[in-house]
């Protein structure tokens, strides 16, 4: 070592009270026992080609004198008190076997970079953990014998300073991504029993029980699983695990609605933004991307981020149902359909649609046509109870619709005859459904069986939106010119109360007056 460098670390250990520079130089931790494995851990360690090369002086100097870094005593997720119930309804359903929910896995972007992650749903909602350090990590829920489960969370805990991960490892390490929970940190936030995620491979020998998992979530996972005769045939049961968990986040508790409320606030917030920002996107190049990065900025400052990609749709973009390129100009004359919602820290998220005039004003053929929509849009709220089939807001939305393109003459034959099964004629001009639940995914509980969703009956408690819409192609020859490429939808969210529902949306005008008032308000401001 230089005499330049052995002066430095003596004057930084010096001023920072530690042993001097020699002692710092052996290969001691400050660190708790936990965070001390007795072997380095057989994890791999993620490197990149352009790493620079590490010398073992290096590597000794930088695994010594870390001073302890613990978390706030008593943190805890936010949903602390609601999983233990959450897990217990889950196992009740598959006595005596093993459930494995897999957070997910890390995906590759480009070479060495990744996407960013976001936990699963059901792991989510099993554990309170909703943040991007629980790639890889899997939830257990061990069967006890006597039909009762013991959750148990495989992790990876926070890099020991006493190997090399947490300085050398670009997926996994703490100097790459930052902090995550050592294990009774985890076990701390959670309530549930944390090991390393070392562990899992001593979990899968030996004799095993009946084991779910669901499938296609972590490959990791799945090859782990993959040989099915080293696990007893769990029992048949009418529902699968994803299943069970989709139909059980069905109907969203009062913790879960507040969420979504917020989500719905910190939306709206973002739609105020938009508008305010619309004189920088009528003269940009591609305005629908200031649209999208004005409104992922506000989902990004009050959220985890956009629970979807944006849909900012300019013009006949509006046409395209999930136009997400939104590399388009925006034109003074023209709608835009901006479909946009924010996703909380807890992964809950809203899911909005407004159609607004560039110009502020709707022209009469557009008010028109967007008056057709919420005339549509009213009879699906309006058709919003407890014990209403789920398809019923649907139904009515498209009456609606039928009965207005056929007096407009697009229809040739009465609504009745258009929208019969086996004709179905008005979906040319609007064809996806009018709606679906929502939660902490934006198209929630799709692994729901029919017969508790789709065909089932609408429940208090449960989120849903109500989103009719109009797609008139620019080059359908079955439209007059006037009204080729306008795409309309007006989307809002409700929950389902005892005696109807509540417009969570309510602060997002809806009416063309109530919009052209709104723009002119935010534009003066």
């Amino acid at each position: 070592m230089s005499h330049v460098l052995w002066k430095a670390l003596r004057a930084h250990s010096s001023a920072r009270q530690l042993p001097p520079a020699a002692t710092c130089l052996r290969p001691v931790s400050t660190q708790p026992e936990e965070f001390r494995p007795v072997t380095e851990p057989r994890l791999p360690l993620h490197t990149s080609s352009h790493d620079l090369p590490v010398s073992p002086a290096l590597d000794t100097f930088m695994r010594a004198a870390w001073a302890d870094t613990p978390l706030p005593a008593g943190d805890r997720v936010p949903a602390h008190d609601l999983t233990p119930a959450r897990r217990a309804r889950v196992a009740a359903r598959f006595p005596g076997e093993r459930l494995v929910i897999p957070a997910g896995a890390l995906a590759v972007r480009s070479n060495d970079t990744d996407h960013r992650f976001r936990p699963h749903t059901g792991y989510a909602w099993l554990t309170g953990l909703t943040g991007e350090d629980q790639a890889g990590h899997v939830l257990v829920l061990e069967p006890d014998g006597d039909a009762r489960h013991e959750a148990v969370l495989y992790l990876r805990p926070r890099s020991s300073r006493s190997g090399g991960e947490f300085y050398r490892d670009r997926r996994y390490g703490e100097f790459w991504v930052g902090r995550r929970p050592g294990l009774a940190e985890a076990a701390g936030l959670t309530g549930i029993r944390c090991e390393h995620l070392d562990a899992w491979e001593k979990l899968m020998t030996g004799a095993q029980p009946p084991t779910r998992v669901v499938a296609g979530v972590d490959p990791a996972v799945d090859a782990w699983l993959a040989d099915a005769r080293r696990f007893p045939a769990p029992r048949p049961a009418p529902a699968g695990l994803g299943t069970v968990l989709s139909e059980l986040r069905l109907v969203k508790d009062p913790w879960e609605q507040r969420e979504l409320q917020r989500a719905v606030d910190a939306t709206t917030a973002g739609f105020e933004d938009v508008v305010r920002s619309l004189p920088q996107a009528l003269v940009h190049p591609r305005g629908e991307r200031v649209v999208e990065g004005v409104f992922g900025l506000r989902a990004r400052l009050d959220g985890n981020g956009p629970g979807y990609a944006t849909i900012a749709a300019a013009g006949a973009h509006a046409c395209v149902l999930h136009w997400t390129r939104n590399d388009g100009p925006l034109e003074r004359g023209q709608l835009m359909l901006l479909d946009a919602g924010v996703e909380t820290d807890s992964l809950y998220t809203a899911d909005l649609t407004r159609t607004l005039p560039l110009s502020g004003t709707f022209t009469p053929l557009q008010r028109t046509a967007y008056d057709l929509v919420l005339a549509a849009q009213d009879a699906g709220i309006a058709a919003l109870r407890p014990g209403a089939r789920f398809r019923d807001f649907h139904r009515a939305a498209m009456r609606v619709i039928a009965d207005g393109l056929h007096d407009w003459g697009v229809l040739p034959m009465p609504a009745d005859e258009a929208l019969a099964p086996e004709n179905g004629f008005h979906r040319r001009y609007t064809l996806c459904s009018s709606g679906h639940m929502l939660g902490m995914d934006v198209h929630d509980c799709a692994q729901a069986r029919a017969g508790a969703y789709l065909d089932g009956v609408l429940e208090p408690g449960q989120v849903l939106t109500v989103e009719p819409g109009l797609y008139l192609q620019p080059d359908d020859e079955t439209l007059p010119r006037e009204l080729r490429g306008i795409g309309i939808r007006i989307e809002d969210d409700l929950v389902i109360t005892a005696d109807g529902a509540r417009l969570m949306s309510s602060a997002l005008p809806r009416t063309p007056d109530g919009i052209e008032a709104w723009m002119a308000g935010l534009l003066e401001s």
